[in-house]
């Protein structure tokens, strides 16, 4: 089969739906699709027909709703086609109220407080925009998940209700400006996707790796990245053919893996896909994270997620490149060739300048996780201070407006390498800047901020919203302005929010300690913790941000806020208890291994040879002291992992985690670390940092 045969053939796909459906029944979920329309029963019935056919013709004998619930992972439950008939037979069925909708227990999954225990309906309804597909042998339709009460329940629901509200701001501020052409604007995405692959027998034997995903333990090996040798470098055969394999899958379920390499730490490694509208990339991301896994194990791997698996290299991020583009094809970033004449990316670009300006704590907020907190602000992913690169020519066109000058357009510039078989190719305009969480990159912006575990969704939903509000802010500056102004009024407008706005563009070193200072001179926020940013999310101004445009109601903000408060407390709660666990009863039973031997030798070596034993006391004496010091240092974090669990405030719990339990997890590791680096060889009962990074 070649690649074009492959490629989404396990997806219900357009081409699919042309072939299989009546052309009434076709145009009917296409509006539905296109325009946002409702879907009658009759239409649902000819489409739950023609998608059950065509899975069993894929050797489908189940159907699932697939939902993305508050956990940040995905959910199915999974039902036969099959329906009994008279004489003991069955038929293969499937009906248009079982497409639309399905009833999974709502009680089980995190709820913020909307759900009691006992109040166990929910429902999950199909996602038309989002096709359909098979996942070992079973047909998966995204769904939407609320509660019966009516509130979301879930990450794609408040992604359809953004990506409505900046559609709908964002047609009409393109019709004000006189493109009526255009009756829809839909955000695109393509979220680049960074992990790490070790051994599944190293993995097996390290409990922290297994409860956790990170390791809470481990001395670094001789060697790191600082040989910067791993990035870009050639694939190790095992792991060519994995990524071999898992191109072919995502192929067949419509993803559209493009790019693959190794990335700077060792064992680290990135795949990146082809944009896609930001609901489908949402689900694409989803399945892609699952299918890593999957297919890793087929290759004795086990896929590490996690934003920080190993301690002293860095850890695995998400960019998340974000767009906007017509019904007609028009991509509204684009510059063009001449950006200060192009009134109408002017008016986009300075709307997303004023939403990151606004809601920059929003940002910061959507990317915040106990995990993504080891990232955030060291020399390997973007500062916690949201700020904006635009890159010398966007931002010499701005300063332009601003200051009422000329902007003399920058010259093509033609690179010379100096070698005269080398071609010879034209320069971009600007460079990039790995340090900014939110960098224009051309026709797009990536935001480089997200940890590699997290759901795109919630980046996103921020993003649409944040822009939505600022371009309902220019429609209602300009909804009544005569045709003759219109120009000079929106020229003043782009001017105006320029001048409001400018403090968050920042094209400098977002590693320096002087940007730290410069940012606070201008305002900007700095959220170093979860902890510290989660309460902006109950916020007044957010609160109204999401209310207008009706993406969350105020019980949904609150449940949310309640969950992400729950989660942060939740996940440090398990790694401080396993790495109690590790430390009693396999780590130091391993020094006291390597003490007792220790002393035994002494022991022979002064009573039968008469030997001098002072290297071999003062080895003791270290071994032992580092041993007292991890005991005292593991019953204080007991101690206080006992305080938190008697604890009920959220946040209240949430800062003791973050200011107590984290500082007792690194006092103890710091010891063990120490102390590993004493232990013979072999010494350690589970795999150390270099069997485990230099291996794959």
């Amino acid at each position: 089969m070649t690649i074009p045969e492959l490629y989404g053939s396990l997806v219900f796909n357009d081409k699919i739906m042309r072939d299989k459906l009546p052309k009434d029944v076709y145009k009917a979920l296409r509006k539905t699709i296109d325009n946002n329309t409702h879907l009658e029963i009759d239409v649902a019935n000819a489409v739950a027909v023609a998608m059950k056919e065509w899975a069993v013709e894929h050797g489908a004998t189940h159907f699932t709703h697939w939902f993305q619930p508050m956990t940040g992972f995905t959910a199915e439950k999974h039902d036969s086609f099959i329906s009994p008939i008279e004489g003991g037979e069955v038929i293969m069925d499937f009906s248009g109220k079982e497409l639309i909708k399905g009833e999974p227990d709502a009680s089980s999954f995190p709820s913020g407080g909307l759900r009691a225990t006992f109040e166990a309906r929910g429902y999950t309804a199909w996602d038309p925009t989002s096709p359909a597909f098979i996942k070992d042998g079973t047909l998966c339709i995204p769904t939407a998940f609320c509660s019966y009460s009516g509130e979301a329940l879930d990450k794609k629901t408040p992604l359809l209700r953004s990506m409505e509200a900046l559609n709908r701001e964002a047609t009409k501020v393109l019709h004000l400006l006189g493109n009526t052409e255009v009756s829809s604007v839909a955000t695109t995405v393509g979220p680049e996707q960074e992990y790490f692959l070790v051994e599944k027998e190293a993995f097996k034997k390290r409990k922290d790796l297994i409860f956790t995903g990170r390791t809470l333990l481990g001395a670094m090996p001789p060697k790191g990245q600082e040989m910067e040798d791993h990035y870009f470098g050639t694939l190790k055969p095992r792991v060519a053919a994995y990524m071999h394999e898992l191109d072919e899958e995502l192929w067949k379920l419509g993803i559209p893996a493009k790019t693959k390499h190794n990335e700077v730490a060792p064992g680290q490694h990135e795949l990146a896909p082809v944009f896609d509208t930001t609901n489908v990339a949402v689900d694409h991301n989803q399945l892609t994270m699952e299918i890593m896994k999957k297919v890793a194990d087929k290759h004795d791997f086990v896929c590490l997620l996690h934003e920080k698996p190993f301690d002293g290299i860095n850890g695995s991020g998400k960019h998340n490149n974000w767009s906007m583009t017509t019904n007609t094809g028009v991509n509204l970033l684009d510059p063009g060739k001449t950006p200060a004449e192009n009134i109408q990316f002017l008016v986009f670009l300075t709307a997303v300048i004023s939403a990151v300006d606004k809601y920059a704590d929003l940002m910061r907020l959507s990317v915040a996780s106990a995990g993504n907190d080891h990232r955030l602000g060291a020399n390997e992913a973007p500062p916690a201070i949201i700020s904006i690169f635009l890159g010398d020519e966007l931002t010499a066109v701005l300063d332009s407006i601003e200051n009422g000058t000329f902007f003399g357009k920058q010259q093509k510039v033609s690179m010379d390498i100096g070698a005269q078989v080398l071609p010879h190719f034209t320069k971009d305009t600007t460079d990039r800047n790995r340090t900014s969480p939110f960098a224009f990159t051309g026709n797009k912006f990536e935001f480089r901020s997200l940890g590699s575990s997290l759901s795109v969704s919630g980046p996103n939903v921020i993003l649409n919203t944040a822009v939505a509000e600022a371009l309902s802010i220019f429609a209602e500056a300009i909804k009544d302005v005569p045709a003759d102004k219109i120009e000079e009024t929106v020229h003043e407008l782009i001017k105006k929010t320029i001048i409001e706005h400018k403090r968050v563009i920042f094209n400098g070193n977002g590693y320096t300690d002087e940007w730290v200072e410069e940012a606070a001179k201008r305002g900007l926020y700095n959220y170093k913790s979860t902890p510290d940013v989660l309460p902006v999310f109950i916020e007044d101004k957010n609160v109204k941000l999401f209310t207008k445009h009706h993406i969350f109601t105020e019980s949904e903000i609150h449940s949310r806020y309640e969950i992400l408060l729950e989660n942060y407390s939740k996940t440090l709660h398990i790694e401080a208890k396993t790495l109690i666990d590790m430390v009693n009863h396999q780590f130091l039973p391993a020094v006291l291994e390597t003490i007792d031997k220790a002393a035994t030798v002494a022991t022979k070596k002064k009573q039968f040879a008469g030997l001098s034993v002072k290297t071999e006391v003062a080895i003791l004496e270290k071994l032992t002291d580092k041993y007292d010091g991890i005991y005292e240092a593991v019953e204080k974090l007991a101690e206080d992992t006992a305080k938190a669990e008697a604890m009920e405030d959220a946040l209240e719990l949430a800062k003791f985690y973050q200011s107590e339990i984290i500082a007792d997890m690194d006092k103890v590791r710091k010891l063990a670390d120490a102390t590993e680096e004493m232990l013979p060889e072999g010494a350690l009962p589970y795999p150390s940092y270099a069997d485990m990074l230099f291996y794959v």
